[in-house]
């Protein structure tokens, strides 16, 4: 116990010592842009983390997700060590997409902050995995064994990796996400659900001035469907609705025969989730002659507040405290690869990533003193938890 107090209260000075290496290293992965859908640019950078990894301790490689087109996940696993080197694995969850279209967000660092294309979300998280990892063989503290799971598809709401983090979870003890800290600098304990829904109108195509009444306009019934959708969504005003993407027609002269939408919807509860969920993908067409169907392009389930998380949060906290960190924890509004695991009943929290700011902006940056401190955290978190 001595000798495990002492690495403890070495663990911040050690991380401090090599925050240079994890700088460049965040840097090296942040100069390899991936937006999502782009295979070749995600799997270099999932081989790159692959042998960062195994350096590190780590066994495992790439594999192969349920879209070949998004690039491969990567699957890895830290073996324990000492007394708790049998018991349940940790879970890390990851992600190695970005929103950002290459060359969008320039890379460059200002003293203490470095800018650019997933410095925040979330590359940042994954420095702050292997550093830990590095940590605790270094430290030579005894650990529960570790399975960190990095996805290519995050960002659109992981449709073709949903499947591996079910079966990543399943024997796990608990897990913890590598997002970025919340708005309150603190840890995550609960995500909004997340469904991402398409809109498809067919109508038929007429001359707009000869003949218009041949046609059945597509775009227009596409509006009076998002507006019946907003009249019903009044009725639930703890869901957030964005319309982000709406696309149809070709011509002004042409009465359009094709239209869609795209919505993003967030839920805090289940039962809202449900109710929504239900009347919205079951959508009525207003005129004669239209067709409208619903396709729910990816789903993440509310995941809600509850005991689990409150429990893990404050084990995380005694652990935190033993290297001289305080840990707080609230809800989120954004949804992430934790709402399965977390919607499931696994105990799980989110947040383990660096400080920074400007997720989803050209703004996008982390503060790199917060790698050292959040992978101090983690390796405490893992050692004792």
């Amino acid at each position: 116990m001595r000798g495990d107090a002492a690495a403890l209260d070495g663990l911040d000075e050690a991380a401090r010592r090599r925050l240079p290496a994890d700088a460049g290293r965040l840097e090296r992965y942040v100069r390899l842009e991936t937006p999502t859908g782009a295979a070749a640019a995600l799997d270099a950078l999932a081989d790159l983390v692959v042998a960062d990894a195994r350096a590190a301790g780590f066994r495992g490689d790439r594999v192969p997700t349920a879209d070949p087109a998004s690039g491969d996940a990567v699957v890895l696993d830290l073996p324990g060590r000492g007394p708790r080197a049998r018991d349940a694995p940790a879970l890390l969850l990851a992600h190695h997409d970005t929103v950002h279209a290459v060359g969008s967000v320039p890379v460059r660092r200002d003293g203490d902050v470095l800018h650019g294309p997933g410095t925040y979300d979330m590359k940042g998280g994954l420095v702050v995995a292997l550093a830990a990892a590095e940590l605790l063989r270094a430290a030579g503290l005894g650990h529960r064994p570790v399975r960190l799971l990095v996805t290519p598809d995050e960002e659109v709401g992981s449709p073709a990796t949903a499947g591996l983090i079910r079966d990543a979870a399943r024997g796990a003890a608990y897990a913890l996400g590598l997002e970025a800290p919340g708005a309150h600098g603190g840890l995550k304990t609960a995500r909004r659900g997340s469904t991402r829904l398409r809109l498809h109108v067919t109508g038929l195509a007429a001359h707009a001035a000869v003949d218009p009444d041949a046609g059945v306009s597509a775009t227009d019934e596409l509006l009076d469907q998002l507006l019946a959708a907003r009249r019903f969504l009044a009725e639930h005003p703890s869901v957030l609705a964005n319309v982000g993407v709406v696309a149809g027609g070709t011509r002004t002269n042409v009465v359009a025969e094709s239209a869609r939408a795209d919505l993003g919807l967030r839920f805090v509860t289940h039962a809202s989730e449900r109710a929504v969920l239900a009347r919205l993908t079951e959508p009525v067409p207003v005129r004669p002659g239209a067709d409208v169907r619903a396709e729910v392009l990816s789903r993440r389930p509310a995941w809600e507040p509850g005991a689990a998380s409150q429990g893990l949060l404050a084990a995380v906290a005694a652990a935190a405290g033993r290297i001289g960190q305080d840990v707080t924890g609230a809800p989120a509004p954004g949804a992430a690869d934790t709402n399965l695991t977390g919607a499931a009943g696994l105990p799980t929290l989110d947040g383990f990533g660096p400080g920074g700011g400007g997720a989803h902006a050209a703004t996008e940056h982390v503060r790199l003193p917060a790698l050292a401190s959040r992978a101090a955290l983690l390796a405490a978190t893992l050692h004792g938890v």
